[in-house]
């Protein structure tokens, strides 16, 4: 753990220049203008004093001991200061030198050796290449950043990939009154990573939530493994960039094509209960809720408003954010008929009226925020010049009071439509003297993007996890025997049609009858044995989506009709490079088209994505993405997180599909991709599902040398 980061008792900053511009300078006078509650040194050979702080040539000449030592020299000489710092018993060091990783091999190998260095002396390292690091608490007040002020004393633990973002976002931070418990600049993240922070905050009795900026992941397995834990506790949430890319390869199947290089963050995150905001404005917007509000328990709205356009706009931005907003109980209506004028509305939206003034706003908000049946009320306020505003956010803040001392525990945010900024934030007061802030926002609509991923979190947090397991039936060292040798007989490429069949039915999954034929004949006598009617394809390494160049033929009810299908199929790799393997006659299957895929990306490993399937996958986009390995959780919510799950749930009267077979179906793909992980890609497109189970009809496979 890092608990001693946050907590030195001593500080030496190495690298401390007399040069106020200079970085070590920098940092030197943020640790003693915080003040940092402990002894602060600086190091440098060639003065004696750096401001008012005593210099000292080395860590060794200052003869006490030091806990915490900030590194800002020469990239050339941090190793000898590093090594230094160890002999001095410090615990932690934060490099703040650049010149190493990001500069090119040779900075990455000056990397390499240092992370190694610190590893073997037992300690711990942020950066290098970083902006510092800050702590809050009180009996601490450090400082050793870039951070022009310290931000106040909060609950929100803060970490950023971008140092200038970083000290920018905690700036931002300071303006919003959002207090922090730490923060970190992560530089390279040669030693303590992303990871380590979200862990240490899970245990950090002064952070109730962490705030996180990051471009890219070190180690994406022990994040999701991590942040798992850590998101049961408390709410992590994350600005990611780098959601586009550059550029893109080229295609060689469907999953390729749809597993963008945003698609394995957004599993990640949505696995791991992490709360993705979409720019940090959202993520401040988000923040700022969390740590005034409780959690909402459930995803019921009403509106309060005394403009009917603003009520609408918010309806809808609710509905968007899958919040239900349905007319209150007769009891409640007729309730709020008696405090307004006739001529209000008191379904939901409650609208009051332009006239209505700061009397009206107390009791409407203190009686539906009582209500049993509302889980998050919003509460709009257009200022039309008829009340004094302020006095409105006072009767706001009563009226939440008053509910809250009936034991009203639902969410209340508020809009003054255009006013952000220009009105205080309403504060009810709490318990023992406490406020609790609400909210506010400029326009109502700006708050669905908000309670959506909070609701979604919400809900993570409700279900179990569930559990990985291996299915029975689901031999995955015969599969791997199949790839190794297709390995180590042909190298790097498509199994056969044969061969990829075989590594389904190794780990059962359920295939049509087929099979692969050399000659019209064979392809007769195959027919013959199924029984008709069957399908005929090409079975070729090299021809990539078979229906374009019309390598499938559908429905064939005779003899003649198979060998004369065979013989077009066998024509299509004339005059190409692509080999010939023959063709596969497999029984017509019938059911709902459905598609399943793999791709192994480098950082992330298996990416599963399952969807509606046939010709037009990549057209319907309608495919939901997974990492593995799958708990039987992940698998139960991948199914239905597809638009198309009301065609599998039994859509105008159709009988609902086996949707358990389908969730094994994804258990065995997930257990085969985990155990071959020389399986680069593979697609199910399509299979079948029905009443009573699925059928797989059509699989490829690539494979490539595992590592690669």
């Amino acid at each position: 753990m890092i608990n001693g980061l946050f907590s030195p008792g001593s500080i030496a900053v190495a690298g401390a220049s007399r040069d106020r511009r200079a970085v070590g300078r920098r940092i030197l006078d943020a640790l003693v203008e915080g003040p940092f509650e402990g002894p602060v040194y600086a190091i440098n050979p060639a003065a004696t004093h750096v401001g008012s702080v005593p210099a000292h040539p080395s860590l060794s000449a200052i003869g006490k001991p030091v806990d915490l030592v900030v590194v800002a020299v020469p990239a050339k000489l941090v190793h000898e200061v590093v090594a230094e710092a160890a002999d001095v018993g410090a615990g932690h060091v934060v490099v703040v030198s650049a010149g190493f990783a990001e500069s090119g091999d040779e900075g990455r190998a000056a990397q390499d050796e240092l992370a190694a260095l610190v590893a073997e002396r037992g300690m711990r390292m942020v950066g290098p290449n970083c902006l510092g690091v800050l702590a809050t608490d009180p009996e601490v007040n450090m400082n050793a950043s870039f951070a022009p002020e310290m931000p106040p004393v909060g609950n929100f633990g803060l970490a950023s990939q971008s140092g200038a973002l970083g000290i920018a976002i905690i700036e931002l931070a300071r303006r919003l009154g959002l207090g922090l418990s730490n923060f970190v600049s992560l530089g390279n993240q040669a030693d303590i990573t992303v990871s380590d922070l979200i862990e240490f905050w899970g245990t950090d009795p002064a952070t109730g939530a962490g705030l996180l900026y990051l471009e890219s992941f070190t180690d994406p397995a022990r994040f999701r493994q991590v942040a798992t834990e850590t998101s049961r506790q408390l709410p992590l949430v994350m600005v990611k960039s780098g959601t586009t890319s550059a550029g893109s390869r080229a295609a060689s199947s469907h999953t390729a094509a749809l597993a963008g290089s945003d698609t394995a963050v957004e599993a990640l995150l949505e696995q791991s209960g992490v709360i993705r905001a979409a720019s940090l404005e959202h993520m401040f917007g988000i923040a700022r809720i969390l740590c005034s509000q409780p959690r909402p328990k459930g995803r019921r709205a009403a509106v309060v408003t005394n403009s009917g356009g603003p009520g609408v706009l918010c309806v809808d931005a609710l509905l968007r954010a899958n919040y239900s907003v349905e007319p209150l109980s007769d009891e409640a209506s007729a309730e709020l008929a008696r405090q307004l004028p006739a001529a209000a509305s008191v379904g939901n939206p409650i609208d009051m009226l332009a006239a209505a003034g700061a009397a009206a706003y107390r009791d409407v908000t203190e009686a539906v925020l009582s209500l049993d049946e509302v889980d998050v009320l919003i509460v709009i306020y257009t200022p039309i010049g008829l009340e004094d505003d302020e006095a409105v956010a006072q009767a706001i803040s009563d009226g939440v009071a008053a509910a809250r001392a009936k034991g009203a525990d639902g969410v209340v945010l508020a809009s003054v439509v255009g006013g952000e900024g220009r009105h205080s934030e309403p504060q009810a007061n709490g318990e023992a003297g406490g406020r609790e802030v609400i909210p506010t926002f400029a326009f109502p609509e700006d708050l669905a993007p908000l309670l959506g991923p909070i609701g979604d979190y919400c809900d993570w947090l409700a279900r179990d996890l569930g559990r990985v397991g291996e299915p029975e039936g689901c031999d995955t060292e015969e599969a791997l025997r199949i790839v190794t040798e297709a390995l180590s007989q042909r190298g790097e490429g498509w199994l056969t049609v044969a061969e990829a069949r075989a590594v389904l039915d190794a780990v059962g999954i359920n295939l049509n009858a087929g099979r692969v034929v050399v000659s019209a004949a064979e392809a007769r006598a195959a027919a013959d044995e199924i029984g008709y009617p069957v399908a005929v394809t090409v079975a070729s390494t090299g021809i990539v989506h078979k229906s374009d160049v019309g390598g499938v033929h559908l429905n064939l009810a005779t003899a003649d009709e198979v060998a004369k299908a065979y013989q077009a199929v066998s024509s299509l790799t004339e005059g190409t490079d692509a080999r010939l393997d023959g063709a596969l006659v497999g029984a017509m299957e019938d059911g709902i088209e459905l598609f399943l895929g793999v791709d192994r990306d480098a950082s992330f490993g298996p990416l599963i994505g399952f969807g509606l399937g046939g010709t037009s996958v990549e057209v319907l986009d309608d495919v939901a993405f997974r990492l593995a390995p799958l708990t039987d959780r992940d698998a139960h919510d991948q199914v239905r997180s597809i638009r198309g799950w009301k065609l599998l749930a039994g859509h105008r009267g159709a009988p609902p599909v086996d949707a358990e077979a389908i969730e094994d179906l994804l258990a065995r793909i997930s257990a085969l991709v985990v155990a071959v992980d020389g399986i680069a890609e593979l697609d199910i497109n399509p299979f079948f599902a029905r009443p009573d189970g699925v059928v797989a009809t059509d699989v490829r496979i690539l494979i490539k040398e595992p590592g690669r």
